[in-house]
C-alpha cells in the first residue's frame, strides 16, 4: 500500500518543459562515445513529460526531438523520430494508470517503454543494412529506469512549491 499522499501540483511552466528538453538534448550531445549504459536522456525526459503533461508535450514534440537526434547521431533520418513518436504515443496512452503507482513501479513501466523504443531503432537500423549492436545495448534502458525516481523528483520540484504559503490551508 502506498502511504504517500498525492499533492495537487502547480501547472508546469512551458519554459521549464522546454529548458528540461533542451538540457536532455545537451546531455545527449556530450561525447559519451560508446560508453556502456549511458541512457538516452531525451527519451527519458520525453517519457516524463508525455506522462505528466500530455497536452503540452506530445507526439509532435517527440517527432521534432527525434529528428534533432537523427541529425546529431548521423542516423537514418527518421529512426529516432519514429522511436520517440511511438515512445510518446504509448506513454500518453498509459499515463493515467501509471501515475497512480509508486516511483519504482513507474520505473518498471518506463523500462518497458524505453526497451520498445530501442527495439524500434535497432529494427530500423537492421532493415537498412546495419548490424545488431549486441544485447548490452539495451542496458541503457535499465540505467534510465533506475534514474526515473531521481528525474521525477527533479522535474516535479518546481511544481511542488506553494505560491503563497499558508499554514492553515490543507493543500
Amino acid at each position: 500500500m502506498n502511504n504517500n499522499p498525492h499533492y495537487i501540483l502547480l501547472p508546469a511552466s512551458p519554459l521549464f518543459i522546454a529548458v528540461s528538453l533542451f538540457a536532455a538534448f545537451l546531455l545527449n550531445l556530450l561525447p559519451w562515445g560508446q560508453w556502456f549504459g549511458v541512457p538516452d536522456f531525451v527519451a527519458l525526459i520525453l517519457v516524463f513529460w508525455s506522462m505528466h503533461q500530455p497536452r503540452k508535450v506530445g507526439i509532435g514534440i517527440a517527432f521534432f526531438m527525434g529528428l534533432l537526434m537523427d541529425v546529431h547521431d548521423a542516423a537514418v533520418l527518421g529512426e529516432n523520430a519514429l522511436a520517440y513518436t511511438l515512445l510518446s504515443y504509448f506513454a500518453i496512452t498509459i499515463h493515467r494508470r501509471v501515475l497512480w503507482f509508486p516511483n519504482r513501479t513507474q520505473a518498471l513501466h518506463v523500462f518497458f517503454l524505453l526497451i520498445m523504443a530501442q527495439v524500434v531503432g535497432v529494427v530500423v537500423r537492421m532493415v537498412v543494412g546495419g548490424r545488431f549492436p549486441g544485447w548490452l545495448y539495451f542496458a541503457e534502458s535499465a540505467v534510465a529506469a533506475c534514474l526515473w525516481p531521481v528525474v521525477t523528483w527533479i522535474l516535479l520540484a518546481p511544481q511542488r512549491r506553494a505560491i503563497d504559503k499558508d499554514d492553515t490551508r490543507p493543500i
